[in-house]
């Protein structure tokens, strides 16, 4: 408004002013004309301001990309998820060398980004410089932890990695394509090569999974070297692959044959040394492991726990404050289901009926091909219907396609419950929800629901697919992420859907707030565990005592809060902070509150911090009043 009135004010000649005054007016007509000079000036520094505003303000988001591609110019692996097919034929380097030279790479970018004049960046761009910068000192900053993580667990690694890389990141659409596959089998004997030099280097530190992980993973590497061309019967998990690729090619037999001969040689001659060098040194590892569970035990375990828990929520909560929150989000959820409880007439108190809705029949699939085909068609009708929904929430969409898809067999043992794999961001790899079907009874029908909204849609693939197809913010922040925030969204996600009529089976309603209710659960055990020195035992018998959930759920739980100590405190929290930041916006807007103008703050400004989710959800709030 200020600087359309000085445009009017300048618009108008001195002297039609003073020809409309008297001689007491003309000495008004000359402090208007200064007021002119001054709002002449004025412009003139605002418009030089904006310029130069605009001008740092792309010279910032330039560095931020130019950083971004060469962090991804120097990882293979990366380029591929990206659909990026420069390096196509090669592997990460999993060296200390490489670490170090990482880390250098780092400070070197932190000092590039300090010679930007904040001063004169913009609104969007001066989030943008924060949270780069926040992202680089933290990367200098965790170096001392490198070593602090088990690099591979029953739940990822590479081991894992390696063939669920191939079968669901590498394309094939020639025969090019088809030979740099085949060169990334050769690559996998160097590869493997480093990952156990890496757990040398932990072994020599102290730093050892804990003896339950060693199975996992020795079963999970043995699995990969089952079938053609290392044993009789049918073609393994990797020839398969392979061999489904190159037959939907337009090639002679003899090529075919060609490609699939020298794919055998390298799984022979790369890939099977190379897994059976790591698994000989894990069955050697394995002796040295014990049952000490949280990671109080590494060193400065205490000091690097705490690091994580504020790396995962992005707030400063303590270990004693999550325990807490969890503590009385349990008793809050217990209460609202006693509600469900009564409503189908369920005689018995809720331990009871815990053990009715984990034991009843009539909510679990047949453990066979028939029961689990039903489950993947069940999930696609309740993300089908929930997408044609999505006006009455949101304003933007994403364009991405979603695919649900069951765990592959080689890893569903291991593999968690759930889990969503995103996009490649040109539209060419759709994201998948991946629902694991390894043992039904761990899937009840009344949970089915929120998972689907969780992993699908309006979860995860909303979220991610639109961050990517954002325009305007640099390439880290549409392809970052920050847990709190991520999964924060993903458990809101879960809730919604009952806001415009859905969850109208008691039953289902019921496994929402299960889903809810288990990661309550997740506040107490995750800090039980690694900071109230709990033991697995303990945290199995938490879930099993306090949810309706198979003890198989629960054993796998507790095995992800040892392997991955901090993360599973993301959901709650960040869940928490979304309503809370609702509320607020509710409270002081109104009317004028609408819930999809909301939602899209959440989803167009990329993941956040949530104390800097908190600020976008501010000036939404001060813009509409």
């Amino acid at each position: 408004m200020k600087f359309n009135k000085s445009v009017v004010l300048l618009a108008l000649s001195s002297s039609l002013l003073t020809a409309c005054f008297d001689d007491e007016s003309k000495k008004t007509s000359i402090s208007l004309d200064q007021i002119n000079a001054e709002e002449a000036k004025t412009i003139t520094q605002v418009a030089l301001s904006k310029v130069e505003v605009e001008t740092e303000s792309k010279k910032a988001n330039q560095l931020f990309d130019e950083i971004f591609n060469a962090d991804v110019d120097r990882s293979p692996m990366t380029q591929t998820y990206l659909g990026i097919k420069k390096d196509y034929d090669k592997w990460d380097e999993y060296t200390e060398e490489n670490s170090l030279k990482e880390l250098n790479f780092t400070k070197e970018n932190l000092a590039r980004i300090k010679t930007i004049d904040t001063s004169k960046l913009d609104a969007q761009t001066t989030i943008s410089y924060k949270l780069f910068l926040q992202s680089l000192e933290n990367d200098i900053a965790d170096y001392k932890w490198r070593l602090h993580n088990y690099p591979v667990n029953q739940m990822f690694g590479l081991h894992s990695q390696v063939p669920a890389f191939l079968i669901n990141q590498h394309s094939i659409s020639n025969i090019k394509e088809a030979k740099d596959y085949i060169a990334r089998v050769n690559g996998t004997k160097k590869l493997i090569g480093q990952l156990v030099e890496s757990l040398k280097l932990r072994e020599k530190n102290g730093i050892i999974a804990p003896k339950f992980v060693f199975a996992h993973v020795i079963r999970d590497s043995n699995n990969i070297l089952v079938g053609a061309p290392f044993s009789d019967g049918e073609d393994s998990t990797l020839l398969a692959d392979f061999n489904k690729k190159i037959t939907k090619l337009s090639l002679t037999d003899e090529e075919i044959k060609s490609l699939t001969s020298e794919l055998n040689d390298a799984l022979i001659n790369s890939l099977k040394p190379g897994y059976q060098g790591l698994i000989s040194y894990l069955t050697e590892l394995e002796t040295k492991a014990d049952t000490r569970d949280g990671v109080w035990k590494l060193p400065d375990g205490e000091a690097f726990y705490k690091n994580a828990l504020k790396r995962t929520t992005t707030t400063d909560m303590t270990s004693d404050q999550i325990h807490q929150l969890g503590l009385s989000e349990v008793t809050r959820i217990h209460n609202e289901m006693r509600v469900i409880m009564k409503k189908v007439k369920f005689k018995g108190d809720l331990a009871a009926f815990f053990k009715f809705m984990r034991n009843d029949k009539q909510f679990y699939y047949s453990n066979d091909d028939a029961g689990k085909k039903q489950y993947i068609d069940n999930a696609v009708a309740l993300i089908d219907d929930m997408e044609s929904r999505l006006d009455t929430l949101f304003l933007t969409k994403p364009k991405a396609k979603l695919k649900v898809k069951a765990v592959e067999a080689f890893r569903e043992k291991s593999a968690g419950k759930a889990f969503y794999q995103q996009p490649s961001p040109d539209g060419s790899r759709p994201g998948i929800y991946y629902a694991n079907l390894y043992d039904m009874d761990s899937m009840p029908s009344y949970q089915m629901a929120a998972l689907a909204y969780h992993e699908g849609i309006p979860g995860h693939h909303m979220q991610i697919s639109i961050k990517q197809e954002l325009e305007g913010l640099p390439q880290f922040r549409k392809f970052g992420r920050y847990t709190a925030h991520t999964e924060g969204w993903g458990l809101y996600s879960e809730m919604i859907p009952k806001e415009i009529g859905l969850y109208q089976d008691p039953y289902s309603d019921f496994g929402r707030l299960a889903m809810e209710l288990w990661r309550a659960c997740r506040l107490v055990v995750d800090t039980g565990i690694h900071s109230q020195k709990w033991t697995r035992e303990e945290g199995i018998n938490y879930y099993v005592t306090n949810t309706p959930n198979a003890e198989l759920d629960a054993l796998k739980m507790v095995e992800r809060h040892i392997i991955m100590p901090s993360q599973a405190t993301a959901y709650k929290i960040g869940m928490n902070k979304i309503v809370d930041l609702r509320a607020k916006a509710k409270d002081e807007l109104g009317d004028k509150f609408d819930i999809r103008e909301f939602h899209d703050v959440i989803l167009r400004n990329g993941p956040l911090p949530l104390n800097v989710l908190a600020q976008f959800i501010d000036e939404y709030i001060a813009s509409k009043s």
